[in-house]
């Protein structure tokens, strides 16, 4: 393929930048730009090496001091010829040697394109290189980590572990059709079935895996809710240890949501303070609080707070009404006060809902809330050691029908059906994983998920 180019580093200033080539010509275009210290021939060079020197333009002025690495077909992230070119970092530098590289041959890189050419060159599978994006976007740790996992191939070796025992069977029904005069029938029925219980138990294992994998990368949406002054914006201010939102003692301050991100046992906390929720005095409040209740219908937690100091009003009691069939906790704020005269609330407690006291203000029950929120959605005992997550819900819908192959094979067999029936639900199986790690998928999804990659990568 053609050599490519792109600036792989963030835009921004910064201490070093890399402008990444790869592609046929790569050490050709190189070489009408760079001036090495020690000159080779690129037969010389061995891969995995760096080389110092210098990059010049078409009056052979100076533009950086660079350090250039190299990486030789087929050992490479793409696996065709690579280099590194490691500038000062800042855009004017960058830019330049990027001009220099198109100017000399290559091409710019579309996004996710040095990631597709490793795909399409077999270095990794479909499923590997939707982690890479995974890994790039995480914003904790445990995200990370499973984007680590998948880039590794430990969703791809399962699917391969599966996709065998599958095969193994086909081979026997293929073995059938074509020599029906060998009595096999029975025992490739057995087999089937064997084989279709193993699959469906394997696949339904990494189906119901998504929901802990989607709270591992998308987190848990969480809004807060209340009344004006309750201590929504306090609250929020408590949890990220900063004046994030603006807090008077002028009720209806806040007149939009704020959305901020923290991390409970290493899973993002995706926190929403919104706007007070009572008889709006003007349009604009209005709107702020009919975005708070679709904000609170579509939350995956909803902390629903209330000024412990007061007796229940009329917003409040349709704040228990809105959190009734939610997931929720409700919070009790001003307990520095020393004037809680809602503990008892027989109103509250007939919610069912966990309560918690705090005081925004003074930071005091904060930890409280936290254990509250991972022992509700069982954060501590999401394990990444052990267990292979499906994070893509292009993957679980995937599985998912899979999965209803994995019936109809079964359905068929029981009811005596002819063994090429089996074979066309068998062969859906094997389409729907090839699908996933990139063996039978169309270029127009191939072309969709790199499309959401970055330049560089």
């Amino acid at each position: 393929m053609d050599a490519i180019a792109a600036i792989s580093t963030a835009t921004g200033i910064g201490g070093i930048g890399i402008i990444r080539l790869s592609g046929k010509d790569t050490f050709q275009v190189l070489d009408r730009i760079f001036m090495p210290k020690k000159k080779q021939k690129i037969e010389e060079i061995k891969g995995y090496t760096i080389k110092y020197g210098t990059i010049v333009d078409e009056e052979n002025q100076v533009i950086d001091e660079v350090l250039v690495s190299y990486f030789k077909a087929p050992k490479s992230y793409t696996t065709e010829d690579m280099c590194e070119i490691n500038s000062h970092g800042g855009m004017v530098v960058m830019k330049k040697i990027l001009e220099l590289i198109l100017k000399n041959g290559a091409k710019l890189a579309e996004p996710g394109e040095f990631t597709k050419r490793a795909f399409l060159n077999g270095r990794i599978d479909l499923s590997q290189a939707e982690s890479v994006i995974d890994l790039i976007n995480s914003k904790t740790e445990k995200e990370a980590k499973a984007g680590i996992h998948g880039l590794e191939g430990f969703l791809s070796q399962k699917i391969e572990k599966i996709r065998r025992r599958i095969l193994d069977v086909m081979a026997d029904i293929e073995a059938s059709i074509d020599y029906p005069e060998y009595d096999i029938e029975e025992l490739t029925d057995t087999k089937a079935l064997d084989t279709l219980a193993f699959v469906k138990e394997q696949l339904t294992e990494l189906s119901l895996s998504f929901k802990n994998g989607k709270i591992i990368k998308e987190g848990i949406k969480t809004a807060i809710i209340g009344r004006p002054n309750a201590g929504k914006s306090s609250l929020l201010n408590a949890i990220l240890k900063e004046d994030r939102a603006i807090v008077t003692e002028f009720e209806g301050t806040t007149r939009d949501s704020i959305e901020e991100f923290i991390s409970i046992d290493g899973i993002p906390i995706k926190l929403i303070d919104t706007a007070g929720i009572r008889q709006a005095k003007d349009e604009v409040e209005k709107i702020g609080i009919q975005k708070s209740k679709k904000i609170a219908e579509e939350a995956d937690l909803i902390i629903s707070i209330f000024d412990s100091t007061k007796e229940l009003t009329q917003e409040d009691l349709e704040i228990l009404e809105l959190i009734k069939n939610k997931n929720a906790i409700i919070v009790l704020n001003k307990t520095d006060l020393n004037h809680n005269i809602l503990k008892n609330n027989q109103k509250i407690k007939e919610t069912n809902k966990t309560i918690i006291e705090i005081s925004a203000l003074e930071k005091e029950g904060i930890v409280n809330l936290y254990h509250e929120i991972s022992k509700m959605f069982g954060l501590n005992q999401i394990n990444l050691e052990n267990d292979t997550l499906i994070t893509n819900i292009r993957h679980k819908s995937l599985i998912d029908q899979a999965i209803e192959s994995t019936d109809k094979a079964e359905e068929t067999i029981k009811q005596n059906m002819p063994l090429d029936i089996i074979a066309i639900y068998m062969k859906n199986i094997l389409e729907d994983l090839g699908e996933i790690t990139g063996e039978n998928v169309s270029e127009e999804i191939i072309n969709e998920i790199f499309s959401k990659f970055c330049l560089g990568k």
